[in-house]
């Protein structure tokens, strides 16, 4: 059984829950929001525009699509570079845990200014000519990137357990230090790989 003063405690207890209950409506323009989590997104489609059916088994003078995508959600406007680079399976990528991108040359690169919430998408075509094969081996002397001709002279060792010459079209995100003025790896990359036997 409640005594007075268990009702009294009950009532004000009550009272409180149902203050805070009136007063969070007004609460919520005087107290800053939760900062949210502030990140760049950064994607690669296929030629219909979809996370399939990306170019695969290539040939030699024949041109390939896929679209690049950007998407900041860094708070801000933001400036972006986005590098082209191409490698075989023993070059380096970037390195994720320590933040750090591939050492191999940038081959191309687009420059991207996005305001918060904005996204950038683009096509991209590519092909590659001057391909060659020798012995174990397959070399690539072009790559055709949006209408420009690029000397890349890569080569590719002959991958037994995967049949196939590979070289992985890959892109490196960077963004602009405002205090530097300068770019930094964003530590964001997507790539697709290339089967260069067809």
């Amino acid at each position: 059984m409640l005594t007075l003063e268990d009702f009294g405690t009950v009532f004000l207890l009550t009272s409180f829950v149902g203050a805070l209950g009136f007063a969070s409506p007004a609460l919520a323009f005087v107290l800053p929001p939760r900062p949210s989590e502030r990140f760049s997104e950064l994607y690669v489609l296929g030629p219909n525009r979809m996370a399939e059916d990306y170019p695969f088994n290539v040939k030699g003078g024949e041109a390939y699509k896929v679209y690049l995508g950007i998407g900041n959600h860094m708070g801000s406007s933001a400036y972006y570079v986005l590098y082209v680079k191409l490698r075989n399976q023993t070059e380096p990528l970037p390195n994720s845990t320590t933040g750090n991108p591939s050492p191999l040359p940038a081959l191309y690169e687009f420059r991207v200014l996005l305001g918060d919430g904005d996204v950038w998408e683009a096509p991209v075509s590519f092909s590659f000519r001057g391909l060659s094969s020798y012995g174990n081996g397959c070399r690539v002397e072009t790559l055709g990137l949006n209408g420009l001709n690029l000397h890349v002279g890569k080569s590719a060792s002959w991958d037994s357990e995967n049949s196939g010459h590979y070289l992985q079209l890959f892109w490196e995100l960077w963004i602009c230090d405002p205090e530097s003025g300068g770019f930094t790896f964003h530590n964001r990359f997507v790539g697709i790989w290339l089967n260069m036997t067809g």
